[in-house]
């Protein structure tokens, strides 16, 4: 039985030799072989160059306004007029609410008088003294009287003050709360007042990131209120301490508000860019990932042909479909992005189209035609 198994074994083996030999020495073999070798292998390139390159840290915050505050009575008096509408913008010391005064206006009215009596009665005495028909003393009382008379108008004023509600500052008021003949009480909400200029937007960030957060680093926000529009600012300040639960920080930078869009409590999505720099970038489909390890096929010419070789690289962060390249290539070499598959150490190939500008394959592909080069 086991001779017999070698038998077959042996005239198995010799079959598959014969078939090989055969087709290795067919013509057609040999120029299928020679037509593969003999075609470069079209491919999609990208040029390596140099972009203005930062590291971006994502997080949400809430808006808030530069100044802003609840406008509110602090005596308990009848409102008599209201001098603003809803949304409306004013400016520092307009007067929004008048309330009923009338007691006040009549006691600054009398003490006005005693003031210019007592006034009178200070000049009067004056040249008498000087001539000696009068003492010093009776001066010095009719002074006195004349300074209780100024300071109780002071008071009469102050209380006439807290009786008109004016705008603290230039902002735009919200809405109005109180209507004309009600009576208003100390604490009572008449409107809120937000100075909108400049905006303070708070979030959180890891405490890890704390040695890059410095005044002046460059931020931006968006928000789904407004998906088109990027808003740019800067960090301001960072809080003193950090949380010991969540170990993050506090952190308020501003943005300009000259549109007059964003409103305080919205929600803000932020890119902190930090690290900025020059910095050698290929698009994300040229770099062809090994385990820990990446490379790209760069282009070279050897002896007037082109052809690929296999180029270990170190990359850094990646960007919107970028690649940031710390080492491995030099700026103005070629690398593929399409075609990486189809190519072997030292092939010759075909560049059909440059990618300038991350081009989707479509429009490479296009532009391939329009050249008059097809794959």
């Amino acid at each position: 039985m086991l001779i017999m198994k070698a038998i077959k074994y042996a005239l198995s083996r010799s079959l598959w030799r014969l078939i090989y030999g055969f087709v290795l020495s067919s013509p057609l073999f040999f120029c299928s072989a020679i037509a593969q070798s003999s075609n470069p292998t079209p491919v999609f390139v990208a040029v390596v160059e140099r972009q203005h390159f930062v590291d971006k840290l994502e997080a949400l915050g809430s808006l808030k306004a530069n100044e802003n505050v609840e406008l509110t009575s602090t005596v308990t008096e009848l409102v008599t007029r209201i001098n603003f509408e809803d949304g409306q913008r004013v400016v520092k010391g307009d007067v929004l609410v008048e309330m009923d005064a009338d007691e006040e206006l009549a006691e600054q009215a009398e003490e006005q008088s005693r003031i210019d009596e007592a006034q009178r009665q200070v000049n009067r005495l004056k040249p008498l003294i000087a001539r000696g028909a009068a003492s010093k003393s009776a001066l010095d009382e009719r002074q006195r009287e004349l300074q209780t008379a100024r300071a109780r108008m002071k008071a009469i004023l102050s209380r006439i003050n807290k009786r008109q509600i004016t705008a603290p500052f230039d902002g735009v008021v919200g809405l109005r709360n109180i209507s004309v003949g009600s009576l208003a009480q100390p604490g009572t909400q008449v409107t809120t007042i937000d100075d909108d200029s400049v905006m303070k937007l708070d979030f959180s960030v890891p405490e890890v990131f704390l040695s890059t957060l410095l005044a002046g680093v460059k931020i931006e926000a968006t928000s789904a209120a407004y998906p088109e529009d990027v808003f740019r600012g800067e960090i301001a300040s960072v809080d003193s301490r950090i949380n010991p639960v969540t170990r993050a920080i506090i952190v308020r930078a501003h943005l300009d508000n000259a549109s007059q869009k964003l409103k305080p409590g919205l929600l803000m999505q932020i890119a902190l860019q930090k690290n900025p720099r020059q910095a050698l970038v290929v698009p994300e489909e040229a770099v062809i990932a090994n385990g820990r390890e990446n490379s790209v096929w760069l282009i070279v010419e050897k002896n007037a042909v082109t052809v690929v070789e296999r180029r270990p690289v170190s990359i850094g962060v990646r960007r919107d479909g970028w690649v940031e390249i710390r080492d491995g290539l030099i700026s103005g070499q070629q690398v593929v992005t399409h075609g990486t598959l189809r190519v072997r150490p030292g092939a010759e190939v075909s560049v059909m189209a440059v990618e300038r500008d991350n081009e989707s394959l479509t429009e490479l592909l296009q532009q391939s035609t329009s050249q008059g080069n097809t794959p």
